[in-house]
């Protein structure tokens, strides 16, 4: 069962921002999925289900929004590496 989100906005919006409807809304899926993988409440492998891409694209793309595809301390990032 797929469930869906609907978000209103001014059907002047995605002209404001120079894109079309179809691109506007695309952006904000993107932008919902990134920042819910930044907040650590979905995992790369969900955004990118959500999003319809494979994982590698949606991590490859998180650069274009500023996102680190692992956020570790240097400590954890050390203690990652030591166990290897």
């Amino acid at each position: 069962m797929s469930l869906q989100l609907t978000i209103e906005y001014p059907e002047s919006l995605p002209d404001a921002l120079g894109s079309t409807r179809e691109e506007f809304e695309q952006e904000a899926k993107w932008a919902m999925a990134v920042k819910l993988f930044e907040l650590n409440r979905l995992s790369s492998g969900m955004a990118a289900s959500l999003l319809g891409v494979d994982r590698v694209t949606f991590l490859l793309k998180l650069a274009d929004y500023g996102v680190p595809m692992i956020d570790l301390t240097e400590e954890e990032l050390l203690s990652e590496v030591a166990n290897l």
